[in-house]
């Protein structure tokens, strides 16, 4: 397959059409909805976050503002590493079963670390008393400080870069 896909936003459709990997394929359509809900969650969030240091003092707060745009990035990156990988994999050398499927794996380990690093930073005053058969570990990572909250995050947006590396 020889055809571009114009940049990023046709690189998932590039990459779905392009992967004969089912795993891959389901991370394009979970990636892309991930994306998207995260990328308006922070938007939105960062709207407030404007409306609320505004004030009219010019330029208070500014630093805040900037530090959540940066965090916003971090998470979306990694959402859209595994897509954007496997599709220029795809264009330029072609790929493997493989590839995809360990690079979907790892796209798919980020998200579960999102929701693992959410509940750890979950402020003591909002957690509920968990239940079911995870209860277990579910107190453990409340137990936890709430800033151990961005390790697995980043944990697992490191082996993104490291799969990649090990399966090329």
């Amino acid at each position: 397959m020889t055809e571009d896909y114009g940049g990023l936003v046709g690189a998932f459709p590039y990459a779905f059409r392009a992967s004969d990997s089912r795993l891959f394929r389901s991370y394009v359509v979970v990636g892309t909805v991930a994306t998207a809900a995260v990328s308006l969650l922070f938007v939105t969030a960062l709207v407030g976050v404007i409306a609320a240091t505004s004030g009219g003092r010019g330029g208070s707060l500014t630093l805040s503002r900037s530090f959540f745009a940066v965090v916003g990035l971090f998470v979306v990156v990694p959402l859209v590493a595994p897509v954007l990988l496997v599709a220029r994999r795809h264009r330029r050398t072609g790929s493997t079963d493989r590839y995809d499927a360990a690079l979907a794996t790892t796209g798919y380990l980020f998200l579960l670390s999102l929701y693992v690093g959410l509940v750890i930073s979950v402020p003591p005053s909002q957690q509920t008393t968990p239940a079911g058969s995870l209860a277990p570990v579910v107190a453990a990572l409340y137990a936890l400080p709430q800033y151990a909250g961005v390790v697995p995050p980043l944990v697992a947006a490191a082996l993104v870069g490291l799969c990649h590396r090990l399966f090329r």
